[in-house]
């Protein structure tokens, strides 16, 4: 039988109660890994964590508010407590507010820079606290197209994504020699719950959003969850055990 490709590796996701990293929670879990999950939906969390553990591995999920830099040790605390060592990070966490420049207000940046920038630093800090006492690890940032400029109406945002873009840089050079991995993985255009729930409000339903989407990205559709999940699992296996410092890029073809 064919060993699967994360076989007793522990995995830490952040935002791991929705969207991709929901769908990357059950995926890793199929190929063996434990996986411990940071979120603040309870009842979605211990759902997840349910499905884990059907699928023969274990799992668990703590209450994360990312908002509190305090809570951000929470996940690896618990994965190094009940697992005994931490493998893989793959920091999913994330806002996408309308956010010009010439009209954001202060909090909707704030909001977007301690989330998506500030939690992922202070996560980042201790996943490489317990990757060194591991013998190292992967850590996964989910960038985006916006990190080389971005759309107009989303300047907070695609600066988040830039400074992401640099910590995976650093963190690469720097915690090689640790066996330390740092890859950003560039998301495309995703239907998730958030992205519904924004075009809804600005009253696009879902089906008009994809039909936009479709006429203007080169492959002609949006990407899904699950067109991530092999990216991901090579990025947290054995297999990509000598990349660090890269860019990998799945958006149909756009790129801002």
């Amino acid at each position: 039988m064919q060993q699967k490709r994360l076989q007793d590796k522990v995995i830490i996701i952040s935002g791991g109660t929705k969207g991709v990293g929901r769908a990357f929670a059950e995926a890793a879990a199929m190929e063996g890994a434990k996986v411990v999950i940071g979120g603040r939906d309870v009842n979605a969390g211990m759902d997840i964590v349910k499905n884990i553990c059907m699928l023969g591995t274990d799992g668990a999920f703590v209450y994360t508010n990312l908002l509190e830099t305090g809570d951000c040790g929470k996940p690896f605390a618990l994965a190094y407590e009940k697992f005994g060592r931490v493998d893989g990070f793959f920091n999913y966490a994330g806002v996408t507010p309308l956010s010009p420049l010439d009209t954001c207000d202060e909090d909707t940046f704030d909001s977007v820079m301690d989330i998506n920038f500030k939690a992922a630093f202070f996560c980042c800090q201790h996943a490489v606290h317990y990757m060194r006492q591991s013998g190292g690890g992967s850590i996964v940032l989910t960038g985006s197209a916006h990190a080389w400029g971005g759309q107009k109406d989303r300047a907070a945002y695609a600066c988040s994504k830039g400074a992401l873009l640099t910590l995976m840089e650093h963190m690469a050079h720097q915690y090689a020699a640790e066996q330390i991995r740092c890859n950003y993985l560039v998301l495309g255009w995703t239907p998730t719950d958030g992205e519904i729930s924004l075009r809804n409000s600005l009253g696009e339903s879902e089906a008009e959003l994809r039909k936009r989407a479709a006429a203007v990205l080169p492959m002609g559709r949006m990407c899904e969850s699950n067109d991530y999940m092999e990216a991901l699992i090579y990025l947290m296996s054995d297999a990509s055990s000598m990349m660090t410092g890269s860019i990998l890029r799945i958006t149909s073809g756009e790129y801002i």
